[in-house]
């Protein structure tokens, strides 16, 4: 159930990822800035909780992998842990390892590796590692070297292609494994699998991959593995199928508050939208019948008009297909019009009078909550023929993070 509190936004602070250090809000309301992704950490908070709730007795782990879906991964991995989620999970160990820098001390899991990935700094900041298998002697090697036994969780392939071990394989590498934790370099911590349809209710492979995740848990628990955690659903079945969450859920896509499901809103599924993309009209111009507009001149105008300049383009990360996709100014929503550029981007305002009536500087909302009939990542995502979660995650490092709901901070800024 969605809160009907309204919790009066506290902005603490505007991170920019490719300047050095971030700058303070400044002082006396809040600010606005020439473009910004605004990341409400309250939102964060509520998503945990509904799929904590929707999970239990199962525990949670965040998933912030790509900068928690371009949202700021430690600001979100510490409100997903105050809001009671038990683990983070991430891709790549480098992103492990950056949040071990920020201070950040609870279970962590990274699982998609290569051959130069470093283990060895993994095993010594306490970063649990997954193991499709051909890993096994490489972080055996890193134990070795810390002296320290590693965490890991084994994966199976249960149907999705990818990573995991093969079930054919399966025995082999349940043997290997604990032949290694004997000798005190490793702990199987953890079995675990991914689904592959599991935003499609309907389909048969969950139920497939859900009997072929049970067999691998018998085998390996008749081999002798003692598992702390046994891991399968993602946010879509976190969300309907309760017989997949085992011990631990892993949640991404719900964390920031949008919907895995085609049909189904996030506000449906209880959940609020983290981010909010806006900037501000830079330029409006009145522009008489048949103006072109943008690269290729795919659009123009069918009468007198006045156009809006929109200053984000593909470089900000707005899909350069999304020709269409909304633009929120001033209470109105307008498509964007002709090609999205690199830099910028037009919505046609229609015959308003000159030169905008006053629209230069408003804000202009991408998307956000959806609130009041607003934009959303979704209605993007239907622009550039993709998905939600790939329209938040790419927006690019050059649009400063806003993160507004952080908790008060005493003495000094956190690391």
């Amino acid at each position: 159930m969605i809160c009907g509190c309204a919790a009066r936004t506290r902005i603490t602070r505007v991170t920019y990822p490719v300047a050095s250090g971030d700058f303070g809000a400044a002082s006396g309301g809040d600010p606005l800035y020439e473009r910004s992704a605004v990341i409400d950490l309250d939102a964060i908070r509520h998503n945990v909780r509904r799929l904590a709730d929707a999970a239990s007795p199962a525990k949670v782990m965040a998933v912030v992998k790509a900068d928690a879906y371009g949202h700021g991964a430690v600001p979100v991995a510490r409100a997903a842990l105050e809001a009671g989620a038990s683990w983070l999970g991430v891709a790549h160990i480098s992103e492990a390892l950056a949040l071990r820098a920020a201070g950040i001390e609870a279970p962590m899991l990274a699982w998609l590796h290569t051959t130069e990935s470093n283990f060895g700094a993994a095993v010594a900041a306490g970063v649990d590692i997954g193991c499709s298998g051909w890993e096994l002697d490489r972080i055996v090697a890193a134990a070795r070297e810390q002296e320290r036994p590693a965490r890991i969780h084994l994966k199976v392939d249960t149907g999705l292609g990818r990573n995991g071990a093969p079930m054919d394989a399966w025995d082999h590498v349940v043997g290997e494994a604990l032949e290694y934790q004997d000798q005190g370099l490793l702990r199987v911590v953890g079995i675990f699998s991914h689904l592959s349809v599991a935003d499609e209710p309907e389909r048969p492979e969950t139920d497939q991959q859900l009997a072929a995740f049970r067999e691998v848990l018998a085998v390996a628990e008749d081999a002798g593995v003692d598992p702390e955690v046994r891991h399968l659903a993602n946010t879509p079945a976190t969300l309907s199928r309760p017989d997949t969450h085992f011990d631990l859920v892993r949640v991404g896509l719900g964390i920031y508050g949008l919907s895995p499901f085609e049909g189904q809103t996030s506000a449906e599924l209880g959940l609020r939208p983290a981010m909010t993309l806006r900037t501000l009209v830079s330029l409006c111009k009145d522009v008489p019948e048949g103006q072109g507009v943008s690269y290729g001149l795919r659009y123009h105008t069918s009468g007198p008009s006045t156009l809006a300049l929109i200053p984000m383009g593909y470089a900000d990360g707005v899909p350069r297909i999304a020709t269409g996709g909304p633009v929120r100014v001033a209470g109105k929503t307008y498509p964007v019009v002709g090609r999205i550029a690199m830099d910028q981007m037009v919505i046609d305002l229609g015959n308003i009078g000159p030169a905008g009536a006053g629209l230069l500087g408003a804000e202009a909302e991408l998307f956000g909550t959806g609130a009041g009939g607003g934009p959303t990542a979704d209605d993007w995502a239907r622009a550039a023929g993709t998905n939600n979660y790939e329209i938040v995650t790419r927006i690019s490092p050059r649009v400063p993070r806003q993160f507004v709901n952080e908790p008060a901070l005493s003495g000094q800024e956190r690391p």
